[in-house]
């Protein structure tokens, strides 16, 4: 069983800590945040963590090696955080919006996790619809991607209204490394609506040959792939007109404890444990040699 960190006490971190306690490779053993008193800690405390303040010198101070870190904090605040790792044989999972490390999608490159120790995961809107947009763009090569993600106001925290234009960035740089195309262009939307909305990605492809049966297939094939790993995931719509393909999809949450307007948090909460569990699998045969 691998040890892991979180960096941060907000509802994905929160999530991601359940989901750690449920994996049967992974183990929590600490949980950082900013302030000792917060509501995150306390909650964190009462799932049986430990927890400290002080941000990442804590990890120091635990007098303890942590095989994976969550950073669940900021784009500001990551790249120090890898700074003081990458000489360390620690892997950094990155949940913030920022384009360092190795970018993994689990529905198209999630084999290459256990590789790499610093991964990237883009954000909710890029883990959404890049498997949508890498499996048309496998058959058709595009002109131009754009991609629009609608996500509730009440699921998109302090941390993430700050990041807003490193979540734009890192969104469109990562779209275009998947699909290579020409151009690419991301927007987010926040929308203060009640009741809250689920998570929203639409997407556009301008792509020359594109047709109606063969490209409903390819979307259709790629949301069940997606579906596995994050249940809540729905294709809304698929439609080709002039070489241009429009798709929609949604993701409700559905794990306990998460809102169900909150499938931005639930799409990369579910890309972290998956990534850190491929590095717990693969460490597995050298386990069992070494106890032997």
């Amino acid at each position: 069983m691998l040890n892991t960190a979180v960096l941060g006490t907000g509802l994905l971190a929160l999530d991601l800590v359940e989901r750690i306690q449920a994996s049967p490779h992974l183990g929590c053993g600490l949980v950082i945040g900013r302030t000792p008193q917060s509501m995150g800690m306390a909650q964190a405390a009462r799932m049986g963590c430990a927890t400290a303040a002080g941000g990442i010198g804590a990890l120091a101070d635990a007098g303890e090696a942590f095989d994976i870190v969550f950073d669940v904090t900021n784009a500001f605040a990551h790249p120090t955080h890898w700074a003081q790792l990458a000489k360390t044989d620690t892997t950094l999972i990155d949940l913030t919006p920022t384009s360092g490390g190795t970018l993994i999608v689990p529905a198209v490159n999630g084999h290459q996790a256990a590789a790499h120790r610093h991964i990237g995961l883009i954000t909710c809107g890029g883990q959404a619809s890049i498997p949508i947009l890498h499996a048309i763009t496998q058959h058709y090569f595009p002109d131009h991607v754009e991609m629009v993600a609608t996500a509730a106001s009440r699921s998109v925290g302090r941390a993430s209204r700050l990041n807003l234009d490193e979540y734009i960035e890192a969104t469109q740089s990562a779209i275009q490394q998947f699909t290579q195309a020409g151009t690419a262009k991301t927007m987010l939307n926040i929308s203060p609506a009640s009741p809250a909305p689920p998570f929203r990605v639409a997407m556009t492809i301008v792509a020359p040959g594109a047709e109606p049966g063969p490209v409903r297939e390819l979307v259709e094939s790629a949301a069940t792939t997606v579906r596995a790993l994050i249940p809540g995931y729905r294709l809304v719509s698929c439609a080709v007109t002039d070489d241009t393909v429009r798709v929609v999809v949604e993701v409700t949450a559905t794990r306990n404890g998460m809102p169900t307007h909150a499938g931005n948090l639930e799409v990369i909460s579910a890309a972290a444990i998956f990534a850190a569990e491929q590095h717990a699998l693969a460490r597995i045969p050298a386990l069992e040699e070494t106890s032997r």
